[in-house]
């Protein structure tokens, strides 16, 4: 089932490339991103985690223990949110992320525009990393994202949230699909770096608005930000280096 255009918009704080630049010293609080939609992914202060916005709250996931829901005076130094509206399910059976991916691009709405995604199901297995937080000076993601922790969690229940982004907004954003996951029983998440679905149900909403709230602290407007290797990018969304399993 093709997604079908959803009123509201995606909203998103910072910029991805301001990231990658270690620049990302403010960030959206946590009623702010509430009060934007009830679906979404981001980071957590100082890089320290992973963001899943889920119904509504929103859960921390760190190297320090299980996913905790976040109170309101927390911030995100990025985030994209949406509400994801009533979207209808549609089955997907034995996907690996590539399968997945291929599988959303079938149901875009067009190419051109921002989707929000969803899937609620058995995941054979999920490759997730957090990124440990950081302290001034604040270094580039790259830097960070190289000492990620990896943990693969195996015949799992959970959801896969996330957007699939127009490639003409990479370094804006992530372009093409980016997921994080959070299992059912509230023990591990993080974003999503490799899964296989065994069964679950994909929902989608398609989203012509899409609104940028940037930072304005002394860092960010005195950091000219350019956008010059799409690697970059690549970079810090594929597998690292350390892992563990759960």
């Amino acid at each position: 089932m093709t997604a079908l255009l959803a009123p509201g918009a995606v909203t998103q704080f910072a910029v991805l490339d301001a990231l990658l630049a270690g620049v990302y010293s403010q960030g959206a609080s946590v009623n702010a991103v509430r009060a934007s939609g009830d679906t979404g992914v981001g980071c957590c202060e100082g890089l320290g985690g992973e963001v899943v916005i889920l119904d509504g709250e929103l859960y921390e996931c760190t190297s320090d223990g299980p996913p905790r829901v976040m109170t309101d005076d927390e911030s995100l130094p990025f985030v994209d949110v949406c509400s994801l509206g009533e979207a209808t399910a549609s089955a997907v059976v034995d996907l690996d992320l590539p399968g997945l991916e291929s599988a959303v691009e079938d149901r875009l709405l067009s190419r051109n525009l921002f989707h929000a995604v969803r899937v609620d199901g058995v995941l054979a297995h999920v490759l997730t990393r957090v990124t440990r937080r950081q302290e001034p000076p604040l270094r580039p993601l790259a830097e960070v994202a190289a000492e990620q922790i990896e943990t693969t969690t195996r015949e799992c229940a959970g959801t896969l949230v996330g957007f699939w982004m127009p490639r003409i907004y990479q370094g804006i954003t992530v372009a093409g699909l980016h997921l994080h996951f959070l299992s059912d029983d509230r023990s591990v998440g993080g974003h999503v770096l490799d899964a296989r679905v065994r069964e679950g149900g994909l929902r989608m909403s398609a989203f012509a608005d899409f609104r940028l709230r940037l930072p304005h602290d002394g860092r960010f407007l005195s950091t000219e930000l350019t956008h010059d290797d799409d690697h970059r990018i690549v970079t810090v969304e594929s597998r690292g280096i350390s892992s563990s399993t759960s």
